[in-house]
């Protein structure tokens, strides 16, 4: 019985590992797709790590399932429709305090942040969060949570036993990523 409960227990974790990972992973490809398509400011790494990832993206996604799509997942289409603006309003709320806890934690352990940008929006609070993304993280947080999350299920579900070793190589990976970005 005990042996079953550590099985179910590691599968959760690392389903919600590979839902981290692929977020962070689909932030990064935001952040750089703003960088050089909308902004025109040229590539690179948007991220704090080495990879190819932001995992402020990848807690801030985690947060919104564990909150916000608990109250949407599993309930009639009139419903859930009926909860959009709720949705909207409760991921830029989440986004928005993880992404100001987050500039203090990048602050103190590599000096800065790489949204120092925000100054340059006119509703800001010491350039660390800003309302203009704020929204578009409701705006993204709600369209990810409607739609790429219950695909990201039955892609994390088709992995099967398999996913299990994937989350641990991928937290391997990321561990290492971090431990070189604190010590360069």
């Amino acid at each position: 019985m005990r042996n079953e409960k550590v099985k179910k227990a590691a599968a959760a974790a690392s389903e919600y590992f590979l839902y981290f990972f692929a977020y962070s992973v689909v932030g990064w490809c935001y952040e750089v797709f703003l960088e050089t398509v909308v902004y025109r400011w040229g590539f690179s790494n948007r991220g704090v790590l080495f990879g190819p990832y932001c995992p402020v993206y990848g807690f801030g996604m985690l947060l919104f399932i564990f909150t916000i799509y608990r109250l949407i997942k599993n309930k009639p289409m009139k419903i859930r429709l009926l909860m959009i603006p709720a949705v909207i309003i409760g991921c830029a709320l989440i986004a928005t305090a993880v992404e100001l806890l987050t500039s203090y934690i990048c602050e103190f352990f590599i000096g800065s942040w790489p949204w120092q940008t925000y100054a340059d929006y006119k509703i800001n609070f010491q350039a660390r969060i800003a309302l203009s993304p704020s929204i578009r993280f409701g705006l993204g947080g709600a369209l990810f949570l409607y739609i790429v999350q219950p695909l990201f299920e039955r892609g994390v579900r088709l992995l099967g036993k398999r996913g299990l070793p994937a989350a641990a190589a991928l937290a391997a990976l990321m561990a290492i990523d971090f431990v070189l970005t604190v010590l360069t």
